[in-house]
């Protein structure tokens, strides 16, 4: 059975993982977004987004992948030190090709060369980054720990050092070599968990298709997120880039801790799936379910009802549009939990990896489609609209894969209950948040108000969850 303090102490680190790789960004956001300004924001959002496509070239699917096969040889050190230097060093020859692909592609579009060449240092973080082997083991703390140092660290230099819009490219710099130094830290514990190896008998290229195979599953959010930048970048311009990726950043920071939920329990389903444990496979699987629903239901409620004044409380004045496109985007927030559950969580360590790699094809296809009229149309809210129409059929399809093997009522059993708790607490905050002064408490206030109601309205319901732990501790007291 699996240790549940384990997973919810996995699940903690995991998701402060998860949220430092954006925290930074997001901490800095609103001096930055002043200090730089709509239009090198929008460079710096549309210069990273094409980086990105060079950053997912030399990653692969190695870090899905990767978890994966560590999990499964965690308890051969031999095994486990064979199959590390395999994958890193795949990785190390595709992250050559990546730079020199990204020579030939500045080399023809010259434009923002110089921000390009900054970004690349994305490049060389993916490359360190070992933080796949580390979660394969089931141990998040190093990289929580140690990221968190170099992040404050980065955070400091650029208030210190970006004072005005002509420090961009320190910025980009500075953001970029942060992730680089912090992906670096993780490689001196590697001496007390691998050993040496023979380098002559090692296979590298026996995972090379098996990543492949992991490159749409690992990056399928991601994908999503670089084409909406690119198309808003050449079909509108960079500043309504811009403006979907402050968007974009601030639902991120909220899925963070939806998705990871199924980081978490992927190592789990994958070391059970070895052992032909099915049942306990589906087990793990509704307990997820219901446990992201709650949650994703009260995320995208929440941060739609504090969106309006929250975003330019935020960001600063300039930025109202990021507001406006906040609660389209905020819907989401529950496809991607539910998709996150579905694949990472299910599919992918069930081997089922071609049928989640189809369902995510399936998605960005229609994203790309949809783009081209709702773009010309609407702009940015266009973007977020086919974004949200493209999760909800990757979703579909996923249910559709799934159909004969879980029990779809159990799984949405409680789901109308949360719809109507999240809707009456979206009702009342959405009113305090037109009608109070756009100020850090007034925001501090709805947030508090918006959980407790949340809270309160999943009681009077009798969800089955909230059930459970009132039962539970009704029967510790009994005890005592």
């Amino acid at each position: 059975m699996v240790d549940i303090l384990k997973v919810i102490k996995n699940y903690l680190y995991n998701a402060s993982y998860q949220l430092l790789a954006i925290i930074l960004p997001l901490i800095t956001a609103p001096y930055v977004s002043r200090t730089l300004k709509p239009n090198g924001v929008g460079i710096y959002s549309y210069t990273n987004s094409l980086i990105q496509w060079f950053t997912i070239l030399a990653i692969l699917g190695i870090d899905l992948y990767g978890q994966k096969q560590i999990a499964s040889v965690r308890d051969n050190k031999k095994r486990l030190s064979i199959t590390f230097w395999e994958i890193q060093i795949i990785k190390t020859l595709f992250t050559i090709v990546s730079f020199f692909l990204l020579y030939c592609f500045i080399s023809i579009y010259q434009k923002y060369s110089f921000y390009m060449w900054l970004q690349s240092l994305n490049i060389v973080a993916t490359l360190l980054d070992i933080s796949w082997l580390y979660m394969g083991l089931e141990n998040f703390r190093i990289t929580v720990i140690r990221n968190t140092i170099v992040k404050i660290a980065s955070l400091i230099l650029i208030f210190a050092f970006v004072k005005n819009t002509s420090d961009l490219g320190l910025y980009i710099f500075i953001t970029g070599f942060a992730v680089v130094i912090g992906n670096f830290t993780l490689w001196p514990y590697l001496k007390g968990v691998i050993e040496k190896i023979n380098f002559k008998k090692i296979k590298p290229f026996s995972h090379f298709i098996p990543t492949l195979a992991y490159f749409i599953p690992q990056n399928a959010t991601q994908i999503y997120l670089i084409v909406n930048k690119n198309m808003l970048g050449f079909m509108d311009n960079t500043t309504a880039s811009g403006f979907y990726n402050n968007a974009d950043n601030l639902v991120r920071v909220v899925l963070v801790f939806v998705t990871s939920v199924g980081t978490v329990m992927m190592p789990h389903i994958a070391n059970e799936f070895s052992k032909g444990n099915l049942n306990n496979i589906k087990k793990y699987t509704y307990m997820s379910f219901k446990f992201v629903s709650a949650l994703s239901f009260a995320m995208a409620f929440g941060l739609a009802s504090i969106a309006i004044k929250g975003a330019t409380l935020f960001y600063g004045v300039g930025y109202e549009p990021v507001g406006q496109a906040l609660p389209i985007e905020a819907i989401i927030i529950v496809f991607l939990g539910w998709s996150n559950t579905l694949g990472t969580q299910y599919l992918v360590p069930t081997n089922r990896v071609n049928k989640y790699t189809r369902s995510v094809v399936i998605g960005t296809l229609f994203n790309i489609v949809l783009n081209i009229p709702l773009i010309f149309l609407y702009g940015l809210y266009g973007a977020i609209c086919a974004t949200v129409i493209s999760q909800v059929i990757v979703v579909l399809y996923q249910f559709n894969l799934v159909k004969k093997e879980l029990d779809f009522h159990f799984l949405f059993k409680d789901n109308f209950k949360y719809f109507i708790a999240g809707l009456v607490m979206f009702g009342i905050v959405f009113f305090m948040n037109i009608t109070m002064s756009e100020n850090i408490i007034s925001i501090v206030i709805q947030i508090f108000t918006g959980a407790v109601i949340y809270f309160l309205m999943l009681v009077i319901l009798r969800v089955d969850f909230i059930k459970l732990v009132i039962l539970k501790g009704k029967s510790k007291l009994l005890k005592r």
